[in-house]
């Protein structure tokens, strides 16, 4: 069972989107159980449980784990194929969000538009490199800091764009033979409390404080047929750093 897998197509998102596949989904995470099993868990009829498990499997959300003989009958015993699920924006590819449509730093939609980007781009390069028998290099930071005041806040934010800024112009080498493009995203956004993500009504509006101009937009160099062309191997390195604290819409 993977940690953690992207549903890139539209049905199979339907179908986990449903509340009682969405309920089996869990109950098969935590470990394989037989329609029987399940229809005791979840309060249905068995005959309906096997019915949201075909549909399950069929889109590959669920395996089959073994058999085993209970009286005249042969069980299936089915498991999550993942341990969570995260949709990709391909699933809605007509509507997906486009970063480049308009660029914003200290905009917080902008920023959920590149983190869509990102959940989409590594969806693709994961689907690509398990098919081609790869391993993907990747690499990612998270942490959090606590800010003092909004000029503190803006002081990093500054600092953090020139210091990233530097390391793209050191290595960024446009004229390498064989070269291949990385994206790096970085951001930066209040930490949410426990009971915001239990209760999103009770989130407060973040404070909104001047803008720091005085930052400049690294430039950050990466090609839409790298999602096409997931040749992945052991040297090349996606890079996504994500700090936590503020940010502002």
């Amino acid at each position: 069972m993977l940690d953690v897998t992207v549903i890139e197509d539209a049905e199979a998102a339907a179908v986990s989107l449903d509340p009682i596949r969405a309920r089996l989904l869990a109950e098969l995470a935590a470990g394989p159980a037989s329609a029987a099993m399940l229809a005791a868990k979840v309060g249905l009829p068995r005959q309906k449980v096997n019915y949201h498990l075909k549909a399950l499997e069929r889109h590959g959300l669920v395996e089959l784990a073994g058999e085993r003989r209970k009286g005249n009958v042969t069980e299936r015993l089915m498991r999550a194929t993942a341990a969570s699920y995260v949709i990709s924006p391909l699933a809605l590819a007509a509507v997906q969000p486009d970063p480049d449509r308009f660029r914003d730093q200290l905009s917080a939609r902008w920023l959920l538009a590149v983190g869509a980007r990102l959940v989409r781009d590594v969806g693709a390069l994961i689907t690509g490199a398990t098919k081609a028998r790869k391993r993907l290099a990747t690499y990612a930071l998270d942490g959090e800091v606590t800010f003092a005041s909004a000029a503190d806040r803006a002081a990093f934010i500054e600092e953090l764009t020139q210091g990233v800024g530097a390391l793209i112009r050191k290595y960024h080498d446009g004229n390498a033979e064989g070269g291949r493009d990385h994206r790096i995203v970085v951001a930066v956004h209040p930490t949410l409390k426990p009971e915001a993500i239990a209760e999103p009504d009770a989130i407060a509006e973040p404070e909104v404080t001047a803008r720091p101009d005085a930052i400049a937009e690294p430039e950050v160099t990466a090609r839409p047929d790298a999602i096409a062309k997931p040749e992945v191997t052991a040297e090349s390195e996606a890079v996504a750093v994500d700090s936590t604290p503020p940010g502002q819409d």
